[in-house]
């Protein structure tokens, strides 16, 4: 039994059944409880598409992230899934990797699935070659796009990120005015988002009047970032003679690697080295000393991103681009 059965055996169109299984209000109560009762007879159990036929929406977002192993996409998931649920829509997760092509076969496929409109989680999916980003212009024309903490110009695609240079710079700078003089930076993303906080602690120093000492930046790759890693490479810079008294770090885990290092030199924190992290997980609490970190605002972030959504689906003028604004959290391994 299918949703053909249901609309023959019923002697209405299958737009109607559809109607009637989204309880749409366009249809008369004696052809709803004829349909209803087509279907109690019969036992049928809708699916997600024959929901959509017929009121061209399938109830359900795509939502692409390149690794649901790493905590901040793997929270924001939970955020967006748990949001989009309780506006009665399904979501459809396609995990693309590093590459661009499989961030495009990722795409293709949530159209396949015919989905309403899809969240692009994080800045990694816009590419530096403008060319590349065809793929993101060309999806757009067949469902709305919201990007997660990252900034593209194009018709139909909306972005919702947080401030992120704004927000590094704020935390760097309240190293400097907490008596640390030479800071290092751990980065491990030259994309969008990863620019914009590299610049936000560029010009935390060139307000203090401060030189950029390169030898204070630490790239970390994706594959080699984790948190033995981290404190390793710390090490190395130690036996080289490079000195730091304080580590600003683009996200927690990389923070967590400078602590272990600390633990492992016998530095104290906040006393000979202060350390702060970025996106207030929960491993800022796991720590000991608890960790400085600037909260990203990922709920308000995912929660507008729904609110965006909704409303473009309902025909709304939506905000083009919104962001919000970071907030460094005070913990103790920063000095007060």
């Amino acid at each position: 039994m299918n949703i053909y059965d249901i609309s023959k055996r019923a002697g209405v169109s299958i737009a109607t059944v559809s109607r009637v299984l989204n309880d749409s209000p366009h249809v008369s109560p004696a052809t709803r409880q004829r349909v209803m009762a087509v279907i109690n007879d019969s036992g049928y159990v809708p699916n997600a598409f024959a929901r959509g036929l017929g009121l061209n929406t399938m109830k359900t977002i795509g939502l692409l992230c390149p690794d649901a192993s790493d905590p901040y996409q793997a929270q924001a998931l939970a955020y967006l899934e748990n949001a989009f649920r309780s506006r009665n829509y399904d979501c459809v997760l396609s995990c693309t990797g590093k590459t661009l092509e499989a961030r495009i076969t990722g795409v293709e496929l949530l159209k396949s699935r015919h989905v309403d409109g899809m969240v692009l989680m994080g800045s990694s999916f816009i590419e530096n070659n403008d060319k590349d980003n065809d793929y993101i212009r060309q999806a757009a024309k067949s469902v709305p796009l919201i990007l997660l903490n990252g900034s593209f110009a194009c018709e139909r695609v909306y972005c919702v990120l947080c401030d992120d240079q704004r927000a590094t710079m704020e935390a760097a700078q309240h190293l400097l005015d907490t008596g640390c003089k030479r800071i290092l930076y751990l980065y491990h993303s030259k994309n969008y988002s990863g620019r914009k906080k590299l610049a936000g602690y560029r010009a935390a120093l060139k307000n203090k009047g401060m030189a950029l000492d390169e030898s204070l930046l630490c790239y970390f790759d994706q594959d080699k970032m984790s948190v033995q890693d981290v404190r390793d490479h710390l090490l190395e810079l130690d036996k080289k003679g490079v000195a730091f008294d304080a580590v600003l770090a683009s996200e927690d885990s990389l923070a967590i690697g400078a602590m272990k290092y600390a633990r492992a030199t016998g530095k104290r924190i906040p006393e000979e080295m202060s350390v702060v992290g970025y996106n207030n997980s929960n491993f800022c609490l796991f720590t000991e000393p608890e960790l400085t970190s600037v909260d990203n605002k990922l709920k308000a972030i995912c929660d507008h991103i729904v609110e965006t959504m909704m409303g473009v689906l309902d025909g709304k003028e939506m905000p083009q681009k919104t962001v919000f604004t970071g907030e460094v959290v005070l913990r103790q391994s920063t000095r007060k």
